[in-house]
């Protein structure tokens, strides 16, 4: 059984660390934990490891955020992954910092590469690890918020959760969304 796993961010030092690119953050994590690295392919870059009997393709797209379903289109037709076996994580300004939402579809909640991807893969109903950021900001401070670093009082917390996102991340192709939920969508 093969899974594509993408982690939203944005490419570039200048994003590195930022809130928007928990995404990358957490496929970061996942990897190091797995002891594999990341190779620059078509659309992003890529890793693979085996999950018990299970492959996973990590995905950190170079589309930036608002074109994130084109790499998600293109890996999920090369490697004739099914849309069921797709998880996407990615940063939720609704949730408080270090809270994991596992959802089996939804909206983009204004979320421009939720909404790419939607659009590029005609369709919603796609499963997505929602990882909390906060929203301590000024009306008009979204932009802003979103692109800035983490306080220390959340990088002392980080490491934690970041953690139980990559454990949700396995509990999804190991055990399927249902039980994934059950287990992680309350921590």
């Amino acid at each position: 059984m093969k899974y594509l796993i993408v982690g939203l961010g944005n490419i570039g030092r200048e994003y590195q660390g930022t809130r928007h690119n928990m995404g990358f953050i957490v496929l970061d994590a996942l990897a190091k934990a797995s002891n594999i690295s990341f190779r620059t392919e078509r659309y992003g870059d890529i890793s693979e490891m085996q999950l018990k009997n299970r492959s996973l393709i990590l995905l950190k797209p170079s589309t930036y955020m608002n074109l994130s379903g084109d790499a998600v289109r293109y890996w999920t037709t090369k490697e004739k992954i099914p849309i069921e076996n797709v998880l996407v994580v990615v940063d939720d300004l609704a949730l408080p910092f270090g809270t994991i939402r596992m959802k089996g579809k939804g909206s983009d909640g204004g979320h421009n590469g939720l909404k790419d991807i939607a659009f590029k893969m005609g369709t919603e109903n796609y499963a997505r690890l929602r990882f909390g950021i906060g929203n301590d900001f000024a009306r008009g401070g979204q932009i802003d918020f979103v692109l800035s670093h983490f306080n220390t009082d959340e990088l002392d917390i980080m490491p934690q959760r970041v953690d139980l996102a990559v454990e949700a991340i396995k509990s999804f192709c190991l055990a399927g969304l249902g039980l994934t939920m059950t287990n992680f969508n309350n921590k």
